[in-house]
């Protein structure tokens, strides 16, 4: 896991042969893109652009995938993501789908909390655990690109 602001995103661009597309399309963000689906370089690297109002706490659920990286990027809006290692995923609440990427398990009481403000990113890969769209004190609505880039 990895939590920057955008401005600090090439430091990570070598991590990855598709980081550098990925930060290239986000810093082009700017709260004006039409919502859903942003093919960057087809199925390898693309956008899930996506508004929302954040939820407590007490709503949230752990996810995880293992074809694709999870680059999250605030452009408005504050909240907080939930951050554990997959090892620490306790009580599944979903077994993977691999048609959703996805597995889903209950919080568990080692977590960190990742506070996001606008132009923060966090770099979620396939042994990070995390719980996504959470108030930060209250309420708020959001503006977010999740960019998700294959394993490979």
């Amino acid at each position: 896991m990895i939590q920057d602001t955008l401005e600090n995103s090439s430091r990570y661009e070598a991590l990855h042969p598709h980081f550098a597309k990925a930060f290239e399309y986000l810093r082009g963000v700017d709260g004006t893109q039409e919502l859903g689906r942003v093919d960057i370089v087809g199925d390898e690297v693309f956008a899930i652009v996506q508004t929302y109002t954040t939820k407590p706490q007490e709503k949230a659920l752990f996810e995880a995938h293992r074809k694709y990286i999870d680059v999250q990027f605030i452009q408005s809006g504050r909240e907080t993501i939930l951050w554990a290692p997959l090892t620490k995923m306790a009580e599944e609440t979903m077994a993977y789908s691999d048609e959703k990427d996805a597995a889903l398990w209950k919080l568990v009481p080692d977590m960190t909390a990742l506070h996001m403000n606008p132009g923060h990113f966090s770099i979620l890969y396939p042994e990070d655990a995390h719980a996504p769209c959470i108030d930060w004190e209250k309420p708020s609505e959001v503006f977010k690109v999740v960019v998700k880039v294959a394993v490979n």
